[in-house]
């Protein structure tokens, strides 16, 4: 039996269809208090995908009536310098909420960073308080690219009750969030949870008996066929650039999945690009909404 084309997870539509309620609530905030809400971005140093990321940040606020303020620093800053910055932008009232873009220079303690943005303006979702609201149920910033997934599965109608869901990577920023949101009695989630990693023994054995499979492990096209039962739902967090000579910019984007092979199983899959990416940035503007 032949196995029917996949749909597509398309996370440019479904944030597009967001970031329409965002714009209409924006509008009223800017009615009820007299200005717009407003989100802060810091970029140390000049890394390229960091740079394209955040104006990616800031476009999309420009597009929902946001206020947006980029804030460039030099990767010579010192810890102590980046974290007087950190703390006037917690003082400043004419903002709701920044995010301090990672990864930060080798001399730089992110975590220290981190700890220091006021939890009411974490609105990347990174700061313990964040993190044990989660983990609890309570309100609070979620994680950006993990709540961007849920939203995109909720968007398709993709059932999560009582299906095994298998996370690939364990970051704090993407894998161990994912497991405790899908695992969490809401919908989506209800899911059996099963969190794995580059030593995880018989990776395929587990990834095989994925009903839904969230694959971040960082590694480029790492997941393929033979680790995928038919029909399952794959989420593909991974984006690296891969050099082909036949493109005409000298490179092409791949997921953690490997994509053209792997498709032909799924029943539903995000592609890469446009499937969590423009999610993830979807989710800060519904973060920064809620710090309002």
């Amino acid at each position: 039996m032949t196995q029917a084309a996949p749909q597509l997870l398309d996370g440019k539509r479904c944030s597009e269809a967001l970031r329409a309620r965002i714009a209409t609530e924006a509008g009223a905030v800017k009615a009820r208090r007299g200005r717009p809400p407003h989100l802060a971005a810091v970029l140390v140093g000049n890394d390229g995908a960091s740079r394209t990321y955040v104006e990616s940040k800031v476009k999309a606020c420009e597009d929902v009536g946001f206020r947006s303020t980029l804030i460039r620093l030099p990767d010579s800053i010192t810890e102590a310098a980046l974290l007087q910055r950190v703390e006037e932008l917690n003082r400043d009232p004419e903002l709701d909420g920044f995010i301090v873009q990672l990864p930060l220079p080798a001399h730089i303690d992110a975590d220290k960073v981190t700890l220091a943005i006021d939890p009411d303006k974490d609105v990347d979702g990174f700061h313990p308080e964040n993190i044990g609201r989660m983990v609890l149920g309570h309100p609070g910033f979620l994680p950006a690219t993990p709540s961007g997934i849920v939203e995109l599965l909720r968007h398709y109608g993709i059932p999560t009750t009582g299906r095994h869901c298998v996370v690939i990577g364990r970051s704090h920023i993407v894998g161990t969030p994912m497991g405790i949101l899908m695992s969490r009695n809401t919908d989506p989630g209800n899911c059996t949870v099963t969190i794995a990693h580059s030593r995880t023994k018989d990776l395929a054995a587990i990834t095989r008996q994925a009903d839904i499979l969230i694959v971040a492990i960082g590694r480029p096209e790492f997941v393929t066929a033979d680790m995928v039962k038919d029909g399952a739902v794959v989420v593909d967090v991974g984006i690296h650039r891969i050099a082909d000579a036949s493109r005409k910019s000298g490179f092409r984007l791949v997921g953690d999945v490997k994509y053209d092979a792997v498709a032909p199983k799924c029943s539903w899959i995000a592609p890469v690009p446009g499937g969590v990416g423009p999610m993830t940035i979807t989710s800060l503007l519904l973060n920064t909404l809620k710090a309002c």
